[in-house]
């Protein structure tokens, strides 16, 4: 068996996670160049080579799709064996995207903290959903069209996925109500999810020139709050600045969507008392 250092295994991991050295220099609290440098030595240690640099990124080649799927499959074992060991009774970690975590989380924090005084809330914010099980004192919110499908996890719908066209009250615009038609005309504030190409593919309306991309839904909410442009979310990301009037309604899509959004929790936990009250709190809140 070839002695390979563990740690250059997780940093692998990383990287083939994010397809980019950065982002994953940044997960793990380390330079690019640490992240490189240890990248170039599993290579080393390994003999083949695990990625191919592009000018966007880096992607896998066919021994390092091998390597990653071993990794994923081990990881996943090994983090949810060891998630409960040592795990303080008094501590729950919440596993979300980083939009929910921005735009919905933040806002209830103290809320939270009223609510479970003696309870130490810990976020880890992911892309994707997490591979592993959850473990003792773990609670996962995720988008999604069915349940969550892991048999070791319990999962609960919160609330359907309702789309909503928001942009700043002081942004220049057409009387309301807007039709969808002369929408995709305005400037148009798109994240990831691509959501406004979707619109201008699907009704044939649009001119995509006119779209300003961002990695997240949060920052193209922040961008609308700013004036820029109408962005589009979940209607329960966009509450609390609809409620301070940050952000105004433009738009609802009036199709209704197959997709949710979920929490999940360890089948193995159900008698946690403080776990099922952290639970309920959070699907009060989407009430």
């Amino acid at each position: 068996m070839k002695n390979v250092n563990l740690n250059a295994l997780r940093v692998f991991s990383a990287v083939a996670l994010h397809g980019n050295l950065q982002r994953a220099a940044e997960e793990l609290s380390l330079s690019r160049g640490a992240v490189s440098q240890r990248i170039k030595q599993l290579e080393i240690e390994l003999g083949v080579v695990l990625f191919v640099r592009g000018a966007r990124g880096v992607s896998l080649t066919p021994e390092g799709e091998r390597c990653h799927a071993a990794m994923q499959e081990a990881l996943a074992i090994i983090d949810t064996a060891l998630v409960s060991i040592g795990e303080q009774g008094d501590r729950v970690t919440l596993h979300l995207g980083s939009s929910t975590a921005t735009k919905w989380l933040m806002p209830r924090m103290n809320a939270f903290a009223a609510k479970f005084p003696n309870v130490s809330l810990t976020t880890q914010v992911h892309e994707q959903v997490l591979a592993r099980s959850l473990g003792r004192n773990e609670i996962a919110i995720w988008p999604g069209r069915a349940h969550d499908t892991n048999t070791a996890h319990v999962s609960r719908r919160l609330t359907d996925i309702r789309l909503v066209a928001v942009c700043s009250p002081d942004f220049l615009r057409p009387d309301w109500p807007i039709g969808l038609e002369t929408l995709l005309t305005l400037p148009l504030l798109q994240d990831a999810h691509q959501r406004w190409e979707k619109l201008i593919r699907k009704t044939g309306y649009g001119d995509t020139h006119k779209l300003l991309n961002f990695d997240r839904s949060a920052l193209a909410l922040d961008a609308a709050i700013g004036g820029h442009g109408i962005a589009i979310a979940p209607t329960y990301m966009v509450e609390n600045e609809l409620r301070s009037k940050k952000l105004v309604k433009v738009w609802v899509d009036p199709d209704p969507s197959d997709d949710g959004l979920y929490i999940s929790w360890s089948k193995d936990h159900l008698r946690q008392t403080r776990i099922k009250r952290v639970v309920d709190w959070i699907a009060s809140e989407f009430e």
